[in-house]
């Protein structure tokens, strides 16, 4: 329970943690939760006992070793702190008031006690009270209302795991509308929309198309993930950009406009709800893993609506050099254009590398296996290699674990005459710095005397000055190296 009082800028709570314990040993159980909130009381199954705080770690004494399972009741108030990108925030808008949270990567444990990592999940009932003008918003489905003279209380409830990092609440003097969606498995899922009264004509037209991007991405990566629940988009105001809380997208106000300028935004963040919420990170340094899996999302939206070329130009505003870090582990840039941007250049080249059957065969089945856990980098790996039948060790060391930037090409080409055919010598040089040899396949076009007339074809390098020689009936006048732009790599002609 988590009642609002935002005129003091402050929240009571009262949080029941249910637990099994395996660790007999330890005397304690360690839980997050920043020492800035007035703790009440706690209760260990009913009866009261002795803590210990430092900073965000919150040690609850056990009355006895040997108790197999927990419910764990803390009871406490007091202002959040406010970390991270706005872990929570009260506000004011035109005289009203609005609470939003914004707890990735590891601030759940700003407003409530939690173990704040991203591979333990739970199941969650929330009930949030506050003024009876105000709705209140969370993760899962709605229960119930009830009103109590001039508070009301809205009761969510998830039947789906999920990550404390994406457990959120908004409440202010929304407006809503729904649509009805009827997914691939034949079930129907209610869509459900919130914006303030001033937004609210202009959130209709921009959230309308939702069931078309559900479509596609069913048709990708399988059925919604959440269909139990419910799906929803609301306005919030945190305004540098969205937020994939389960079953609960936020976008910021300013990024609503009723022009749609920002549908890859919400296509972005419907993606995540099969990268990073239905699959789960095992850890931070995988977070590549939600990031540029919802990024690469965004151009397979645009491939299947409108086509190859559309895929190509939203890869095309993603290009970077991506000279800091390494794509596993980025350290401190979670968040950056590596972790988005060359995240889906990897899993583009990946496709390229194992074929599209392949690719969209891994990507289903990294769904079906991990749905409602967690993965890692290397389950990952591990489960493209058995799906693909290949090795793909050089591929991940280069591209995720060590490589960092990109390729950079240069190429040349010289033809002779060889009987009644035409070879066409084209060596190709590796000149990046750091990750010496690359190892990839590359498409290699041939253009004739008649620019309509052309033959491509695939080879593969794998060292750092690689001759690859193709065979031609016609006399080719222009070579291209990689003309479809699969590789994130810098190329250059002689």
């Amino acid at each position: 329970m988590i009642n609002l009082l935002p005129g003091q800028k402050k929240i009571e709570g009262d949080v029941t943690i249910s637990m099994s314990i395996h660790d007999h040993r330890s005397e304690r159980i360690e839980l997050n939760f920043y020492d800035n909130l007035d703790i009440s009381r706690i209760e260990f199954n009913g009866i009261p006992v002795k803590y210990e705080r430092h900073q965000k770690v919150l040690s609850v004494i056990k009355p006895d070793l040997e108790i197999d399972s927990a419910d764990i009741r803390i009871v406490y108030s007091g202002t959040p702190k406010s970390l991270g990108f706005g872990s929570f925030q009260f506000g004011e808008i035109d005289g009203n008031s609005y609470v939003y949270t914004l707890s990735e990567p590891v601030f759940a444990s700003t407003w409530f006690p939690c173990v704040d990592l991203p591979d333990d999940k739970a199941l969650t009932d929330l009930y949030i009270t506050n003024d009876s003008s105000d709705v209140s918003i969370s993760n899962g489905k709605l229960i119930g209302i009830t009103t109590d003279n001039k508070r009301r209380t809205y009761h969510w409830k998830t039947f789906y795991p999920i990550s404390t990092y994406l457990i959120a609440l908004y409440s202010a003097n929304y407006k809503s509308f729904t649509q009805k969606y009827y997914s691939i498995s034949r079930d129907s899922l209610s869509l459900c929309y919130y914006a303030l009264p001033k937004e609210f004509d202009d959130a209709k037209r921009d959230f309308e198309d939702h069931p078309k991007y559900l479509k596609v991405f069913e048709e990708l990566f399988g059925p919604y993930p959440f269909l139990k629940e419910k799906y929803s988009v609301a306005e919030f105001w945190w305004q540098s950009g969205a937020m994939e809380n389960q079953t609960m997208t936020g976008i910021g106000s300013k990024f609503i406009t009723g022009k749609k300028f920002f549908s890859d935004m919400l296509i972005h963040e419907l993606a995540h709800h099969w990268w990073g919420d239905a699959v789960g990170l095992k850890s931070w340094k995988d977070i590549w893993l939600n990031e540029g899996f919802a990024t690469y999302s965004e151009a397979l939206y645009w491939e299947k609506t409108a086509g190859f070329g559309a895929l190509q130009s939203t890869l095309r505003s993603k290009r970077g050099t991506f000279e800091r870090g390494t794509l596993y582990n980025p350290g401190d840039y979670l968040f950056g254009s590596l972790v988005y941007d060359k995240g889906a250049w990897v899993l583009h080249m990946l496709r390229k590398e194992v074929g599209d059957k392949i690719f969209f065969k891994i990507l289903k089945g990294y769904v079906k296996l991990y749905s409602y856990s967690n993965a890692s980098t290397a389950d990952f790996k591990n489960l493209c290699e058995k799906i693909a039948g290949k090795n793909l060790y050089d591929f991940f060391n280069q591209w995720v674990y060590k490589g960092e930037g990109i390729i950079e090409l240069r190429y040349g080409w010289l033809v002779s005459k060889t009987g009644d055919n035409f070879s066409t010598k084209v060596k190709i040089k590796q000149l990046q710095k750091g990750y010496d040899i690359y190892k990839f396949p590359v498409d290699i076009k041939l253009i004739f005397e008649d620019s309509k007339d052309s033959t491509m074809t695939t080879g593969y390098v794998n060292e750092k000055e690689k001759e690859i020689t193709l065979i031609s009936k016609k006399k080719p006048v222009k070579v291209e190296l990689d003309p479809e732009g699969w590789l994130l790599a810098k190329i250059e002609s002689q």
